[in-house]
Parts: structure tokens; C-alpha cells; sequence
């Protein structure tokens, strides 16, 4: 069982690491802990309201990209 167990973590591994996915993932925790740390150190606020604004604010602006992708697209396609 250990074989089987080491032999897919392994495949995992291999699969993960050099993927879009696990850049966008370890970038994305990257993004949260700076923005967190920026907003405690420049507004001087408590770090739980600095790890809500570090979340939030990321997921806002995912949806604002969507959307302007989608008219960017329309624009784009009807052109």
C-alpha cells in the first residue's frame, strides 16, 4: 500500500507543481498575506480587518475582470 500511496502523491506532485493552477494558488495566498500585512503596516488597522480587505478586494476585482472581459469580448467580436 505504501508504493501505491508514495507512486500517486508522486503523479500529484509532478501534475501540480509545474501547472497554471498551483502558480495561480501559491500566488494567490502570496497576494493575500501582502496585502494584509501592507494594510496593517500603512492604515494601522487590526489585522483581522486587514484579512478581510486582503480577501475581499481580490474577489472583487475577479469579478470586475469577468464582466469587462465579457463586454471586451463583445467589442471585440462585433468589430
Amino acid at each position: 500500500m505504501a508504493e501505491f500511496d508514495s507512486g500517486f502523491f508522486n503523479a500529484i506532485k509532478k501534475q501540480l507543481i509545474g501547472s497554471s493552477i498551483a502558480r495561480a494558488i501559491v500566488y494567490t495566498i502570496g497576494h493575500i498575506i501582502i496585502a494584509a500585512t501592507c494594510n496593517v503596516f500603512i492604515t494601522g488597522s487590526s489585522l483581522e480587518l486587514a484579512a478581510v480587505d486582503a480577501l475581499v478586494e481580490p474577489i472583487i476585482n475577479g469579478v470586475w475582470y469577468y464582466f469587462l472581459d465579457k463586454f471586451w469580448a463583445s467589442k471585440i467580436n462585433s468589430a
